[in-house]
């Protein structure tokens, strides 16, 4: 039986976005295994409420983080969320167990190509090695970190045609079999 997961979205857009408002949706099909917690619609001003915050991870035995990758990295409200929710004595440190063991991915969207993201590609990284600081985060806070869910190569500015629609929908179903697979 997979234990609750609580899905921290971090998407400045959301009501623009075409990946990570589908994973939204098909994640609440599921609202007894999954807590969808939306950053940018909880603090459109940008302030944290840290103990709530804290709060809703210590009730939960799984984090993910799903975010659109910008500039090879998150969107500012996460940074920030990370600066100050995980903190000394809370999350690392002393007494900082918090997130000792607890398991932790990260679901991604890009709006380029995997080959982009490779050693050969435009790039010449991974998009793996580009997320590298979320592991290092991790590892830090002593979480249990899996392998990230990516998804490559929709561009937020293009039209989708019946193809890129079709591979949006089923990248939500793997999204939930991914989840269901790494946090049982």
């Amino acid at each position: 039986m997979m234990k609750k997961t609580l899905i921290i979205v971090a998407h400045p857009d959301i009501k623009h976005s075409t990946v990570n408002s589908r994973w939204i949706h098909e994640l609440e099909k599921y609202p007894e295994t999954f807590t969808i917690h939306q950053l940018y619609q909880s603090y459109p001003d940008g302030h944290i409420d840290k103990l709530f915050e804290q709060k809703l991870i210590e009730s939960h035995m799984n984090i993910v983080l799903q975010f659109p990758v910008y500039w090879f990295s998150s969107p500012p409200l996460l940074k920030q969320w990370q600066d100050e929710v995980l903190t000394y004595g809370w999350a690392y440190g002393v007494h900082g167990d918090k997130l000792r063991d607890k398991k932790m991915g990260l679901a991604v969207s890009t709006g380029i190509t995997a080959q982009d993201y490779s050693q050969q590609g435009r790039w010449g990284m991974t998009l793996p090695e580009i997320l590298s600081p979320f592991e290092l985060t991790a590892k830090y806070i002593r979480a249990d970190y899996q392998t990230p869910f990516i998804f490559y190569g929709i561009d937020s500015h293009a039209s989708y045609n019946a193809e890129a629609l079709q591979k949006i929908d089923q990248s939500a179903q793997n999204y939930i079999e991914y989840l269901q697979r790494i946090f049982r």
